[in-house]
């Protein structure tokens, strides 16, 4: 039975289950909700981590120093229950290890840590994946952060920190086609609109910026996610339901061609024996 951290300051309040180490709530101290509740009947999560992989595999499966394994789209991690190792009013560190049944799918021994903290009306969160192992360690990581537009996402805009054209690449199922759709020329502004979710998600490969703010063109209400060090983002949502996930990936999905081999797959992250990867984005909330 999962578990929920409560960790705050003076200016925002966030619920943290301990499984998959997931954020649960993002509340400012006037009671603004941020984060999207997670109604199963439309979408049940809410910023599941994605890891050993992010997005497909085609035929969910890799091949590994010969040996096939199979995966299923974003891993398991986000069904992982986590060790609180640390806890005060405003940091959290969330311990995963790795076991006899993740090693079936996963053939790594590794600590996987999560760790949130709260600076004023920010919260970092960072990933930090160390081998235990004997031998290199090929993965991916992600987040996928659903933040709530309860007024549908049209009335919101995202506003990148630098000028960009966003090609988004076409999905087919859950394998990345080598074809894209143009979706912005040469602006910092992406006007959402449902007709963008009506297949899947945005995927953009190649952007200039490492940070954007979802912004209500109404009011004051803004959330900004950097996001250095992730060199994919994703956008996406069920069409016509009010959040969008905002996902910075260390990970791409698998291409329809794809050769099933784990090692050079496109966007595999990979990690010495004994070492550590880490990477950190920051939330950071006004309303």
């Amino acid at each position: 039975m999962a578990d929920k951290v409560v960790i705050k300051n003076s200016d925002l309040s966030v619920e943290i289950s301990t499984k998959g180490a997931e954020l649960l709530s993002i509340k400012s101290k006037s009671g603004t909700e941020f984060l999207w509740y997670g109604d199963e009947n439309i979408w049940a999560g809410r910023a599941p981590l994605l890891f050993p992989i992010c997005g497909g595999l085609k035929d969910d499966k890799y091949i590994l120093d010969g040996k096939e394994y199979f995966l299923q789209k974003h891993g398991y991690i986000r069904f992982c229950e986590f060790e609180v190792e640390e806890y005060s009013d405003n940091r959290a560190v969330f311990l995963h290890k790795s076991n006899a049944e993740t090693f079936t799918q996963f053939p790594f021994e590794y600590e996987l840590r999560v760790i949130y903290t709260l600076k004023s009306y920010s919260l970092d969160v960072v990933y930090e994946v160390k081998n235990i192992s004997d031998k290199t360690m090929y993965f991916s990581i992600g987040a996928h952060e659903g933040y709530l537009c309860p007024e549908g996402i049209e009335e919101y805009s995202v506003v990148f920190d630098q000028s960009e054209t966003l090609n988004s690449y076409i999905l087919d199922g859950n394998l990345l086609e080598d074809k894209t759709i143009n979706i912005m020329t040469e602006s910092k502004v992406l006007e959402l609109k449902n007709e963008y979710f009506a297949v899947d998600a945005l995927v953009f490969k190649k952007i200039n910026s490492n940070a954007v703010i979802l912004k209500h063109k109404f009011s004051k209400k803004e959330t900004r996610v950097e996001f250095e060090g992730f060199p994919y983002l994703l956008l996406w949502t069920k069409p016509n339901a009010p959040y969008i996930c905002i996902e910075p990936w260390c990970g791409i999905p698998d291409g329809v061609g794809s050769k099933y081999d784990f090692a050079n797959k496109e966007g595999i992250q990979s990690v010495n024996a004994g070492s550590i990867f880490e990477r950190t984005h920051i939330l950071t909330f006004k309303d």
